[in-house]
């Protein structure tokens, strides 16, 4: 698989969901598998880059031109830490809208064959999917839902608060990686010291890993504009028809859409999914037997990622 460094799409005058104009925005982006024909888009996550995305791309798309976009406040595309007065409210309409300026006038992709993300990218996936229907015509969305719930707004709210109230931006990153850390797996997983099969010997190195070091590089005002945007996630506001109801607008995608939650996901479980599937004209939902909670998902375990490459390929097979 060929791997080339980053390229940047630049807009001019944009304009953000909010009101927000800035003289000028960027989309980072990275092209895999350049001379491929199929074409897959993959987007990445909440505190994801776009090397530490995984795209499956050993298994399932290995046959494809792989497109990895960057979200808005990732820190590679346009963020608070690299632009100027950037909006503080940040929604995944902003990304899709660059995002659709760089695939169809920069790249020339009027129509891809597989649109994939994991977390805040399962989001943006189900939101370009509602935002333009007949874009993508496969989506897989991976530990993520169609509306961010309750529950798991409220839990983003700890972390949140962990890292506004730290008396220096650096104990603020560290305070808000204390307050994620726990949730980002399940209590069967800590019990079986699965942190070892990560290379850390004790529960205090992974700790170390988890809530330190796995923050370099990152800002606090890059974390609270992509948590916001997270809370805020809700494809109902991209259907003006739907009028809020969250049915309607998952009834209006038209893409074959497979929804893999984890078992043991402790942000996005996986009963919501199995319930949005009914609402899709062309949806089925998979849920990963794992006990890695919600970094199943990201590729965190080998035995998982095998499972997910599994179904996906099964899903493009089909075509």
């Amino acid at each position: 698989m060929s791997s080339h460094e980053n390229q940047y799409f630049e807009l001019s005058e944009f304009a953000f969901y909010d009101g927000s104009i800035l003289p000028q925005v960027k989309i980072a982006y990275r092209i895999l598998n350049p001379h491929n024909s199929r074409i897959a888009v993959v987007h990445t996550c909440f505190r994801g880059r776009i090397d530490s995305t995984w795209t499956a791309a050993n298994g399932a798309l290995k046959g494809h031109k792989v497109v990895v976009i960057a979200l808005f406040g990732n820190g590679e595309s346009s963020s608070p830490s690299n632009t100027p007065k950037f909006p503080k409210i940040l929604d995944y309409q902003d990304c899709i809208k660059a995002q659709h300026e760089l695939l169809t006038k920069e790249l020339g992709i009027d129509r891809v064959d597989v649109m994939l993300g994991f977390s805040m990218g399962g989001q943006i996936t189900y939101h370009f999917c509602a935002t333009h229907p007949t874009f993508a015509k496969n989506a897989v969305i991976i530990c993520s839902s169609a509306k961010t719930s309750q529950h798991n707004y409220q839990f983003l709210e700890g972390p949140k608060a962990a890292l506004e109230n730290a008396v220096s931006p650096e104990r603020g990153v560290r305070a808000f990686g204390k307050a994620y850390s726990a949730w980002l797996t399940s209590a069967e997983w800590f019990d079986k010291e699965l942190y070892k099969q990560l290379g850390h010997d004790s529960l205090a190195a992974w700790d170390e890993a988890a809530t330190g070091s796995g923050y370099n590089g990152w800002t606090g005002d890059d974390l609270l504009v992509m948590l916001g945007m997270w809370q805020r996630g809700d494809i109902s506001r991209c259907v003006p028809s739907a009028n809020g109801d969250l049915k309607k607008a998952l009834m209006s995608i038209e893409a074959r859409v497979l929804l893999m939650p984890c078992l043991t996901d402790q942000y996005f479980r996986p009963y919501v999914n199995e319930k949005e599937v009914k609402s899709l004209q062309h949806g089925k939902c998979e849920v990963v037997p794992s006990i890695w909670g919600h970094i199943a998902g990201g590729g965190a375990n080998p035995t998982d990622v095998e499972w997910m490459e599994k179904k996906i390929g099964e899903l493009l097979h089909e075509d």
